[in-house]
């Protein structure tokens, strides 16, 4: 087999395959056999009939179809290893020629990953926001404690904003009713704006079993984006009691004895997820601050399939109703303008982002070891709520576990940016990463070993460019030859 490369641009290019029919005579054999196993001629035992013989009944050219297409996947991934090339996508494969008991020639375009010139990563800065525990942040936490162990007590009063009513709803359109929107016993708590729009407003000054009519827009449903009159009737309305902040609370709240044990608890707490907070501020300047140093080809049909597939998602739960969608992209306060725009947007960050991540993983020389696919897997399945083992068989049958696999090698390789980058506050305070992004190990010291292999080639390139230049003014005969030894 025969393969050279064109490359059409920077991220894509055209393969042309020259395959000798001596080299598909093994598929050829392959195909034969199994038209012998499904097809009975008289005479023979199933699987023994003559080659000849099941040619002429099914024809030469359906045998040759077969042959080709069960050759086409592995011909064009030998080329792609021949060619060391790194395809992204699908290939879009073309026959241009097939002659029998001579050649198949065919063209695969594909999509491949670009060449990125990277900078010096260890003189990468990231400058985060400050870690900062308020008193009000501690106390925001306490009362959302407080809430939660707090009790709900009837009141005989018109509804106020915070209180807790059970509500029944009705709606028409057009003065039909519609079905999907009528509930009864609904918990609510005023002044949320978790139900629909006007709700809280309607039932505020109401008292247990007083209704009131208010005009709406319907968000979901056979009649999303259409006015309907909404009529609301409040069957009880409930306060909560908040206990005491003191120390029976704290007892009865936490494992501690004091309520200043509790706060200060609370404060780390609350200290922890700044740095939580903080970590990913750390990451996401870090992609940012490299976006910005690098430039990264594109490969228009990744992005647009990326484009493709958000837009499917979208519009998948309403039966790819396009006028639903932009009804609700009204109600949002957005247009089908808007989130086009913000989709491509964000898919080629994201591509970027990724090709971006993959070159610097190739240059770190980046492994994923057995233990950070595990904890990745058991990640998924507690967000999935399922064992590890069933989400690993769904990613296999699904052939996902390749893109968990790059997830993972890239969030290794983000880390070892971090570490081998300076991270400061704006206070000018460096910051300590290892809590987040783990230890600085053999990762993190790559990015200055491969700038010193980087430099060393350099170094070793000219050295070799100077031989080259002494032994071509020697001998004029081996000029070439010493240029291509060298």
């Amino acid at each position: 087999m025969k393969s050279t490369v064109e490359k059409l641009s920077p991220t894509r290019v055209r393969i042309n395959v020259e395959v000798p029919f001596t080299e598909l005579e093994p598929e050829i054999d392959k195909a034969f056999k199994q038209l012998a196993k499904q097809i009975r001629l008289p005479g023979f035992r199933p699987g023994k009939a003559p080659r000849k013989l099941l040619e002429a009944r099914v024809g030469r050219g359906a045998v040759l179809e077969q042959v080709v297409n069960d050759a086409l996947p592995g011909r064009y991934s030998e080329a792609v290893t021949a060619e060391s090339l790194q395809p992204i996508g699908q290939p879009e494969i073309e026959i241009t020629k097939l002659e029998d008991n001579e050649e198949l020639v065919f063209t695969a375009e594909v999509d491949i990953r670009p060449e990125i010139d990277l900078p010096d990563l260890a003189t990468l800065k990231i400058t985060v926001d400050p870690i900062s525990v308020s008193d009000e942040d501690v106390a925001t936490e306490l009362e959302n404690l407080q809430k939660r162990f707090g009790t709900l007590t009837g009141v005989e009063r018109a509804a106020e904003d915070g209180d807790f009513v059970s509500i029944d709803l009705s709606a028409t359109v057009d003065g039909e009713d519609v079905p999907e929107a009528n509930t009864e016993g609904l918990s609510h708590e005023l002044g949320s704006g978790q139900l629909i729009e006007g709700l809280d407003e309607a039932i505020t000054g109401l008292k247990e079993d007083e209704s009131r009519v208010f005009t709406t827009t319907l968000v979901a449903g056979d009649h999303a984006g259409q006015e309907a009159q909404v009529t609301v009737t409040v069957k009880s309305i409930k306060v909560r009691e908040l206990p005491e902040l003191d120390d029976d609370f704290a007892q009865l709240a936490s494992e501690f004895d004091t309520i200043e044990e509790l706060r200060n608890s609370l404060s780390e707490q609350v200290a922890r997820t700044k740095r939580v907070q903080q970590a990913e501020q750390i990451r996401d300047k870090a992609i940012e601050e490299l976006l910005e140093q690098v430039e990264v080809p594109l490969p228009e049909k990744v992005v647009q399939a990326q484009v493709d597939d958000t837009l499917h998602n979208a519009i998948h739960g309403i039966d790819h109703d396009e006028s639903k969608f932009e009804d609700a992209l009204k109600e949002q306060g957005s247009s089908r303008e808007e989130f086009d725009a913000d989709n491509r947007t964000n898919a080629e960050k994201a591509i970027k982002t990724q090709l971006l991540m993959d070159a610097i993983a190739d240059k770190l020389d980046v492994q994923v070891g057995q233990n950070d696919l595990t904890e990745r897997l058991v990640l998924m399945s507690r967000q999935y709520g399922l064992e590890p083992q069933q989400l690993l068989q769904m990613l296999q049958q699904n052939n996902q576990l390749p893109a968990m696999f790059a997830d993972v090698r890239r969030g290794l390789t983000v880390a070892a940016v971090v570490h081998g980058a300076t991270v400061v506050d704006t206070d000018g305070n460096e910051i300590d990463t290892t809590e987040f992004f783990g230890p600085a190990g053999e990762q993190a010291e790559a990015a200055e070993d491969a700038d010193v292999a980087e430099a060393e080639d350099a170094a070793d390139a000219a050295d070799e460019a100077v031989s080259a230049e002494d032994a071509e003014a020697e001998d004029d005969t081996e000029d070439d030859d010493a240029a291509d030894t060298k």
